[in-house]
């Protein structure tokens, strides 16, 4: 698997990767973007962005990227970025098929992605995916699988995956809604010959829903690495939005509170990857910091009086707008 590369690795930032949702398109769902990103969101503004977190990250230990079809011209400009960086011939790059991008570069496009996970979506956009990254894509993803997806069950998918991997290229699966135990479990029982077909995770995991926890920890026992995302819950535990305990936990530590968020999924024993979705070199800078933090007993019960019901948390998520 490509991740041993990051096994292998030993500075505190290795374990944690960047995630190019908020810069890959002008439009996400986090607060703030007009002070966080150019007010000329074209894409050279943001590619250039892009490069500028690219660049910090590797400087500074980041050895996993991750980009999905979906995410604008993620895949484009990491494709850039590696062109003039022969020399990251250690980073990770994952991607994830199964949600097309619709929203043609407009803040204010309706709808701004398209989710199928049939095989002819496969078949197309990992030809798009491997005409942009080549042989440095290392991991492909099912991208927001559900209990229910048609993708768990089409065995020509399956064996298109399976074909897949013996290429190479791990294949790996991401969840999201309030259902993520669900989907996780199904996903880890899909086989192909006798062998699972799923050799990694992603999902959604943080200080306000801890509900796939224990499925997460049940994945990685049965061998998957497991990749979290939305840490920060989407800029509500970040800067100003952050809850008053997880920035007195902060000001404790002389952190700020998105390291706080990043460092709680980072205890977590089955971690493999946590995901920063940081949109400045600043934040980057400060998420980078989560490794320092000692979450003693004290601080994780105070964390604790944090969680929601997941059917709350996710409502929330959905009613964020797009900015």
């Amino acid at each position: 698997m490509p991740f041993a590369r990051l096994n292998r690795a030993t500075t505190p930032t290795s374990h944690i990767g960047l995630g190019l949702a908020a810069v890959g398109r002008p439009g996400y769902i986090t607060p703030h973007r007009d002070q966080d990103l150019p007010g000329e969101r074209g894409v050279d503004a943001l590619r250039a962005r892009t490069h500028e977190l690219l660049d910090a990250a590797y400087a500074q230990g980041v050895r996993y990227f991750d980009a999905a079809r979906s995410y604008g011209r993620a895949e484009e400009f990491i494709a850039e970025w590696l062109a003039a960086h022969p020399e990251a011939t250690d980073v990770v790059i994952g991607s994830k098929w199964g949600y097309t991008y619709t929203a043609d570069w407009r803040v204010d496009a309706e709808t701004h992605e398209v989710k199928d996970h049939g095989l002819a979506t496969f078949e197309r956009q990992h030809a798009e995916t491997a005409g942009l990254l080549g042989d440095r894509l290392d991991l492909y993803q099912i991208h927001s699988v559900t209990a229910d997806s048609p993708a768990l069950s089409d065995k020509s998918l399956h064996a298109r995956l399976a074909e897949l991997a013996a290429g190479g290229t791990t294949v790996g699966f991401s969840v999201s809604g309030p259902g993520q135990s669900d989907a996780i479990r199904a996903a880890v029982a899909v086989t192909v010959d006798g062998e699972p077909l799923f050799r990694t995770v992603q999902a959604t995991y943080n200080a306000l829903d801890i509900s796939a926890g224990a499925a997460l920890a049940e994945a990685h026992d049965a061998g998957l690495t497991v990749i979290v995302k939305e840490a920060v819950a989407n800029g509500r535990l970040a800067g100003t939005e952050a809850p008053a305990v997880v920035r007195e936990i902060g000001a404790e530590a002389g952190l700020d509170a998105d390291a706080v968020a990043l460092a709680l999924v980072l205890h977590q024993p089955w971690a493999g990857v946590v995901l920063s979705g940081a949109v400045t070199a600043t934040q980057l800078a400060a998420n980078l910091h989560a490794p320092l933090l000692d979450l003693e007993p004290d601080r994780l019960d105070r964390l604790a009086a944090l969680v929601e019901e997941p059917e709350a948390y996710w409502r929330h998520r959905a009613s964020l707008p797009w900015s």
